[in-house]
């Protein structure tokens, strides 16, 4: 029997490594220069020339130290990465830019998201019902108001309740009760984590 894998699981098992070499560059290029890494696309396997949704989270000492993706498909995987993690050392709002002797000990993991599948539910319990802890990413909005977790969430919110309100919080929403007309999608990560060494 065949099994075939998703676009994502093969991107990572191809080109993971080359991804947090890139996240990793573009980090360090930033602390040089203030700016993303610039790419040269001709440079790179087509693979990586594709468009893709990705999220790029640094962490240090077990701690969240800056998280940036989008879900929109803009760019090239490749300079999306770049991009996303320039933006996660330097311009998550959540915390002061990365400074250079941070680098030691940062880990960089770049998540690469399947597209969102819509959930059907009947009521908040029925929302709770589906949700598989540990797996499914969630994207949830009502209106204007919209917000996302990744499945790595799971790790300090387990509680399918707690994980639903604390999203519902993140967008703005009140955390009980289900907002009216509160539409929610489920996606998958594919995901390649790799720790940095100290600035040179």
């Amino acid at each position: 029997m065949v099994t075939l894998l998703s676009p994502e699981t093969r991107l990572v098992a191809d080109h993971g490594p080359l991804l947090l070499d890139v996240a990793e560059a573009s980090i360090r290029h930033g602390l040089a220069y203030g700016s993303p890494l610039p790419l040269e696309l001709e440079d790179y396997p087509p693979d990586l020339l594709e468009k893709h949704a990705t999220f790029v989270t640094l962490d240090r000492n077990g701690e969240v130290r800056g998280c940036v993706g989008k879900l929109q498909q803009l760019r090239p995987l490749v300079q999306e990465v770049a991009a996303n993690a320039f933006s996660a050392a330097f311009l998550d709002d959540r915390f002061e830019p990365l400074a250079p002797a941070e680098l030691e000990g940062l880990a960089i993991t770049v998540s690469l998201l399947t597209p969102p599948e819509p959930i059907a539910f009947r009521s908040e319990a029925d929302l709770l019902d589906q949700l598989v802890p540990g797996r499914d990413g969630l994207i949830i909005k009502a209106g204007w108001a919209r917000a996302l977790f990744l499945p790595a969430v799971w790790e300090s919110l387990p509680d399918p309740a707690q994980f639903l309100g604390q999203l519902k919080r993140k967008a703005g929403l009140p955390v009980r009760g289900l907002p009216r007309g509160l539409k929610a999608a489920r996606f998958f990560t594919e995901c390649v984590t790799g720790n940095v060494g100290p600035a040179p």
